[in-house]
C-alpha cells in the first residue's frame, strides 16, 4: 500500500508549558515515531520533546515549509497561545492518529 503524502507544520512539546519544537514533513505519523524512537538524534532527543500538541496541513511543501519558518520565527508567547488556542490541555495529538500514548518513561531505547 503506497502511504500518501500530506505536507504539515507542527509543534511538539516536552509537557505543559514545556521546551517547544517546530517541524515540517510529509509524513507526519512516521516523524513523529522518528522522534520518540530517537530515530533523529537533535535538540527533540536531547530534551525529550515528544508531545505532538499541535500541526497543520497543507496541500503543498512550499506553503508548509513557509509556515514552519514564520511559526519559528514569533515569540514564545504567541507559540503557546496558538497551541492553547486549539488544544488549551495540551493533550498529545499523536494518539488521534493511531500512536500509543505517551508513559511516564522515556521513549523506548532512551538512557
Amino acid at each position: 500500500m503506497r502511504e500518501e503524502k500530506q505536507p504539515c507544520v507542527y509543534i511538539l512539546a516536552s509537557k505543559l508549558y514545556g521546551s517547544l519544537y517546530i517541524g515540517v514533513t510529509s509524513n507526519l505519523v512516521g516523524r513523529m515515531w522518528q522522534h520518540r524512537n530517537r530515530a533523529m538524534p537533535g535538540h527533540t532527543s536531547k530534551y525529550t520533546i515528544y508531545r505532538l500538541v499541535h500541526f497543520e496541513l497543507f496541500g503543498d511543501m512550499e506553503r508548509a515549509i513557509k509556515r514552519e519558518k514564520q511559526l519559528k520565527n514569533w515569540h514564545r508567547p504567541w507559540k503557546i497561545n496558538l497551541i492553547n488556542e486549539h488544544n488549551p490541555h495540551w493533550a498529545d495529538l499523536a494518539v488521534g492518529l493511531g500512536l500509543p500514548p505517551l508513559g511516564n518513561s522515556k521513549p523506548p531505547d532512551g538512557p
